[in-house]
């Protein structure tokens, strides 16, 4: 199979890259073990200042005069820990920087770029530490990702998809020197551009994005994701969130879906992320989510959410907050365990959830006398009210040093949503996630995942219908189909390179069975390299 040149180029740039950095790094500083301690040892372990080797690339000296020095900032230790939409940089935990954070069910809750602390420029000459003494935490990020269906789909073709963000988390008892009312009060903040084209459009795959950043941002200079208030009590075992919210950002979302490229997993579980009532980043909702954790291995939450009628949640930029038709509301609700399991404090995360929007949507297949409305052309029958729900597991089963994901890791999920509304109503995942730890690269990450999804049966019988009388075939929220569908499998892999700090680069391989859930195409073999600099 010949590959195009830019992505033999870019793989071929990433192993000379590899080679050059292992025969150059010096490896005497391992990754911290993790001894036999009880839990309480960790937990102080967590707050006290360590060293790891941070697989940094030593800069040419014309390079370092420009950007100085870098300040290590004293606090908790840099972990491999891997966190969401391709980050896997040796952060400082937001849940430990950010003590609003402290509390949510994986440590903070999970967003995409920007994230974390740790910057390619350093403290930013100083500007990083004189900001967070006064309550101030911005972060500035940039995503790129390269992508090629090299085999099989409706046409061959690339693409690149990209975003630019910027977040904004303030610390109100910091910045006003206020008095108890503001403690543990913040306002979060997160602005993207995005740009690109959507390569699974182009090689027929209505249902499915094999580029994680991609969709729902609209064609503006800056996409409103979130602007939220938290107020936390009680020691941070109870905690409110008010404002412009994504559903996904608390919901049906785990911190390692997005170390992954494939939507299905990034950014929310699908179908939920697709149904109208429970989108997910980077759509946002006017809505208030309620956390209590009165200790820290259990959680319940739940939301209620205006749910928008629209293509786009606030409009196409996400500031139109007062759009029409928001008097439908959407109720989630989800209990989390986090268990350490032996000596060396394996933890877990399992979660159940489940949404109920009240709004009324079109029946995929009945119009309103129980006949196939694709031909009588009546009205489709509406359905008071649809459902989802979603079951999701990770378990570490090999520890290689401090942080929740820093090892072996075994995950999945297992999600439903109303077939009689939604064209997927199952969908099942199973992944298996390590760091580089065993070859001496503790930074990097390495996984695989496979992803099914299955159509519901009254979207098949809609388009049986349609194609035996040869009309066009009927879409729904997953896109308009090429043919019958079926079920489709994605089969996904993927190594992040910890460049140094701030700099990462991932190659993905993605092979895509049943394109769209069809069989009108061959099977995809999709190959991309995504760059993420955190500046």
């Amino acid at each position: 199979m010949k590959l195009p040149f830019w992505i033999a180029a870019c793989l071929g740039c990433i192993l000379m890259y590899q080679s050059v950095a292992v025969a150059a790094e010096d490896q005497n500083t391992t990754v911290q073990s993790v001894q036999d301690t009880s839990v309480q040892d960790t937990q102080e372990q967590q707050t006290q200042p360590a060293t790891q080797n941070s697989q940094d690339v030593k800069l040419p000296r014309w390079i370092q005069k420009i950007l100085g020095e870098k300040t290590k900032a004293k606090g908790p230790p840099e972990v491999s820990n891997p966190t969401p939409y391709g980050e896997t940089q040796p952060t400082t935990p937001l849940y430990q920087t950010i003590p609003g954070f402290l509390q949510a069910p994986y440590g903070p809750p999970a967003f995409g770029p920007p994230f974390g602390t740790t910057h390619l420029l350093g403290d930013w000459g100083g500007v990083q530490p004189w900001l967070q003494k006064r309550g101030l935490y911005l972060a500035f990020d940039v995503y790129e990702d390269l992508a090629g269906n090299v085999s099989g789909g409706k046409k061959r073709d690339e693409t690149v998809a990209g975003q630019v963000g910027v977040t904004l988390d303030v610390d109100w008892e910091k910045l006003l020197n206020a008095g108890s009312w503001s403690r543990d009060l913040w306002l979060h903040l997160l602005v993207v551009n995005g740009h690109g084209r959507n390569l699974s459009r182009l090689f027929g795959d209505n249902d499915n994005q094999v580029q994680q950043i991609y969709g729902s941002r609209g064609n503006v200079i800056a996409h409103m994701v979130w602007a939220y208030f938290e107020k936390a009590w009680l020691d941070r075992k109870i905690d409110m969130s008010v404002g412009w919210i994504p559903t996904g950002v608390f919901f049906q979302n785990s911190p390692w879906v997005c170390n992954f490229m494939n939507v299905w997993l990034c950014g929310g579980e699908a179908p939920t992320k697709f149904m109208t009532g429970g989108r997910g980043w980077p759509s946002g909702n006017i809505g208030t989510v309620l956390r209590l954790m009165p200790i820290r291995q259990f959680y319940i939450m739940g939301g209620l959410f205006a749910v928008s009628p629209h293509a786009y949640n606030g409009g196409i930029s996400g500031w139109s907050w007062g759009q029409d038709g928001l008097g439908k509301l959407s109720t989630q609700v989800e209990i989390g365990w986090i268990p350490e399991f032996g000596r060396n404090h394996l933890i877990g995360h399992y979660k159940v959830g489940v949404m109920y929007d009240n709004s009324r949507y079109n029946h995929l297949y009945e119009d309103i006398n129980g006949e196939p409305w694709v031909l009588s052309g009546l009205p489709a029958r509406k359905e008071s009210g649809q459902t989802s729900l979603w079951v999701i597991a990770d378990q570490m089963l090999l520890r290689h040093g401090p942080g929740e994901l820093n090892g072996l890791i075994l995950g999945g999920y297992y999600a439903y949503g109303s077939g009689q509304t939604s064209q997927i109503n199952h969908t099942l995942v199973g992944v298996l996630m390590d760091t580089g730890a065993a070859w001496k690269r503790p930074l990097d990450s390495v996984g695989i995942a496979v992803l099914w999804a299955n159509f519901s049966r009254s979207a098949i019988l809609a388009e049986e219908a349609a194609a035996t009388h040869g009309l066009p075939l009927p879409g729904a929220n997953f896109g308009v189909p090429y043919g019958i569908q079926g079920h489709e499998t994605i089969y996904e892999a993927y190594y992040d390179f910890h460049i140094m700090d701030g700099l990462s680069i991932k190659p993905d391989f993605q092979y895509v069975n049943h394109v769209g859930g069809t069989r009108t195409f061959k099977d995809a073999v999709v190959l991309s390299t995504a760059v993420n600099i955190a500046f």
